[in-house]
């Protein structure tokens, strides 16, 4: 009975995010506050049908229902009950639910947190998030049900894969989820932006802290699973550029760059129109990431099993959003034009430095991973990449940029000296020099005091 009611909410939560994505971005064309009203009660309902669905599934793991096919293929009766709750985001299906669940927690925390948006731009960005979830949800009913049964049920199950029974492990996929979803709110501000055709100072503060939250948790999901691979596959190191580290990399570079310059449009009104391509790749590589991963494209330890139907959904879904925000971006982007004016030595001529350096990687980075597989496919040819390449690439790119890093925050907004700032740069580091040096002599002298 618990598993039919999981299916049922997922099902309810489906048709709740088509309302969500419908109604509101209807009522703003229209102006209507009725409309628009209804995106917040819509976000929440879908993100409480999607808990109920996500509980059911938990529990069927904890009770260890091993008439659901799920259950039986990723758990054990005598697993740890840590790795029964854990192991439920730990294969395709569930971390798919875990997915969509984590996108309603995005609904929901815009609904309640967004109170002082303005209401036409509240209801698209929640729309937008409709959108977004509707498309995983449909998925996850149609390819990759968590609630199909199996009978006769075997007597313990089949238990999960032994690498994914860690600690670090089991909390890494939620974080790095919590991360790679939640880029879809700045995405959800852009897309929101471009219909509305218009960026402001108020736009880029209300991406901001949305842009540096996503951040922090890709960042701590990103540190998890290196962690994991160091010690428990004996890479020999943090990072390993294994292909789905470098699709969980990518997101990560431009989301950088994004938080920058959302700066540089809250403090001058300029870099409008890149920051929203910045909003829109990040997410997009977000999902080509999913895509990359779970449909068995790249062969890797963290990647899911391969099965061609789940990929060209994900696919065609990837097609649709990145195509349809590419295509809203070419036709509204001309009328975002910026107002604030800047020299280029200066701390937002600073930023846009740091980002050209962020992206120049990330554009490395993409064509390094992907560059296999469309040797593969259009010519038949096996070739790898591996860190060789990256390192010899990366590296010229990353130490202009540890540069600017330490240059940018010393310079003055709208126009700076960059004598001035240098010679406060050396009085710094010559300072902590000494200062280092003062207590390496007294640690050296303590024991002859002594």
């Amino acid at each position: 009975m618990i598993p039919e009611l999981g299916h049922f909410a997922l099902a309810l939560a489906c048709v709740l995010a088509v309302a969500q994505t419908i109604l509101p971005i209807w009522g703003a064309y229209r102006r209507d506050s009725r409309l628009m009203g209804t995106a917040p009660a819509l976000a929440i309902g879908q993100l409480i049908a999607l808990a109920t669905s996500y509980g059911a599934l938990v529990w069927s793991s904890v009770v260890s229902d091993f008439t659901v096919l799920n259950v039986a293929e990723n758990s054990h009766s005598l697993k740890p009950m840590l790795y029964k709750i854990t192991g439920t985001w730990g294969n395709h299906e569930g971390s798919i639910l875990l997915w969509c669940l984590i996108l309603a927690i995005c609904g929901g925390a815009v609904a309640v947190f967004g109170r002082n948006l303005p209401s036409a731009l509240r209801a698209r960005v929640i729309g937008v998030l409709g959108g977004s979830s509707a498309g995983f949800q449909l998925f996850a009913v149609t390819t990759s049900n968590p609630f199909v049964r199996l009978w006769p049920p075997p007597v313990d199950g089949q238990d999960m894969n032994p690498l994914l029974q860690d600690p670090g492990l089991a909390f890494h996929p939620p974080i790095l989820y919590a991360g790679y979803v939640g880029f879809a709110i700045p995405f959800a501000f852009a897309i929101a932006a471009l219909l509305e055709g218009r960026v402001d100072a108020a736009w880029g503060r209300w991406v901001r802290p949305w842009t540096l939250a996503s951040w922090c948790l890709l960042t701590g999901g990103i540190a998890l699973g290196s962690w994991w691979a160091y010690y428990e596959l004996g890479w020999g190191g943090f990072w390993f550029w294994d292909p789905v580290e470098n699709a969980s990399l990518l997101p990560w570079l431009t989301g950088t760059a994004l938080l920058h310059s959302a700066v540089v449009v809250e403090k001058r009104e300029a870099l409008k129109t890149w920051t929203v391509l910045l909003a829109i790749a990040t997410f997009s590589l977000s999902l080509s990431g999913t895509f990359l991963v779970r449909s068995g494209i790249l062969n890797s330890v963290h990647s899911f099993a391969n099965d061609p139907t789940r990929g060209a959904f994900i696919l065609g879904l990837l097609a649709l959003v990145i195509g349809g925000s590419l295509l809203l971006f070419a036709f509204r982007a001309p009328s975002l034009t910026a107002s604030g004016i800047f020299s280029p030595v200066s701390r937002e001529g600073a930023l846009v430095l740091n980002n050209i350096l962020l992206c120049s990687i990330a554009a490395v980075v993409l064509t390094g991973t992907t560059y296999p597989l469309f040797a593969q496919l259009l010519a038949g040819a096996q070739i790898s990449v591996g860190a060789p390449f990256f390192n010899a690439t990366v590296l010229p790119l990353s130490i202009p940029l540890f540069l600017a890093m330490s240059v940018g925050p010393v310079l003055s907004w709208k126009r700076a000296a960059l004598a001035p700032a240098l010679m406060r740069l050396w009085w710094w580091a010559l300072r902590r020099q000494l200062a280092t040096r003062g207590r390496c002599l007294h640690s050296l002298s303590a024991p002859a005091l002594g």
